[in-house]
């Protein structure tokens, strides 16, 4: 087991894209299920994990949490597809990470009534490069986290991923949502970067060979 120290990106607004995934590849089961499978790791351990909303903190294995807390220093603005921003409610306006949200979507929402007012969420019409172009402003020195799904497919064929960070996890869902959605192959990844092993849960990291 390697340690999770050097997360941290050593150059400026790096983009990445992860997920907790399925050892058959998926991040989300049929009709939106095995979420408790797939975050189990979450709250399996005793190291508590406070979050920027308070119905959701974590009880992770020492590693996870450090694993974790590496990342949530680590990411200054996050890029989701509009599926997600709908079955979260758009977090009620915040983030679990409390960091700015960019939202790929062809239409802006008119009726989002979110919790939080103060919320840092912007809306995007012109693609995933466009909003990952946003989202680099809004991280300043720190990190872009690309949602998995169409929206990792999307900025991977685009050139815009320099890494991958997989939360492995051992069950098998049988179908459901990839985390990267018919990608156009083959991408050829180096590493692992590191391999952080947690209770039920591998953490990898790659980089994407250009």
């Amino acid at each position: 087991m390697s340690s999770p120290a050097g997360l941290r990106p050593t150059s400026m607004t790096k983009t990445y894209t992860g997920a907790s995934m399925s050892l058959d590849g998926y991040i989300s089961g049929p009709d939106e299920s095995g979420f408790d499978l797939l975050f189990d790791w979450y709250n399996n351990g005793d190291v508590v994990i406070e979050t920027a909303r308070e119905d959701l903190t974590m009880r992770c294995s020492p590693q996870s949490a450090a694993y974790f807390r590496e990342v949530m220093d680590t990411a200054g603005a996050f890029v989701v597809g509009r599926h997600l921003f709908d079955i979260t409610n758009g977090w009620e306006g915040r983030h679990p990470i409390d960091i700015p949200v960019v939202v790929v979507t062809h239409e802006p929402p008119t009726d989002w009534q979110p919790k939080h007012r103060d919320h840092r969420f912007e809306f995007v019409t012109e693609g995933v490069e466009a909003a990952v172009a946003r989202a680099r402003v809004l991280a300043g020195d720190k990190a872009v986290v690309v949602n998995g799904g169409q929206m990792a497919r999307q900025a991977l064929e685009a050139g815009l991923i320099d890494e991958l960070w997989v939360d492995l996890v051992p069950v098998l869902l049988g179908g459901g949502r990839p985390l990267f959605d018919h990608v156009k192959g083959p991408v050829t990844l180096d590493g692992p970067l590191s391999v952080v092993e947690g209770d039920r849960v591998t953490h990898l990291r790659y980089t994407v060979r250009r």
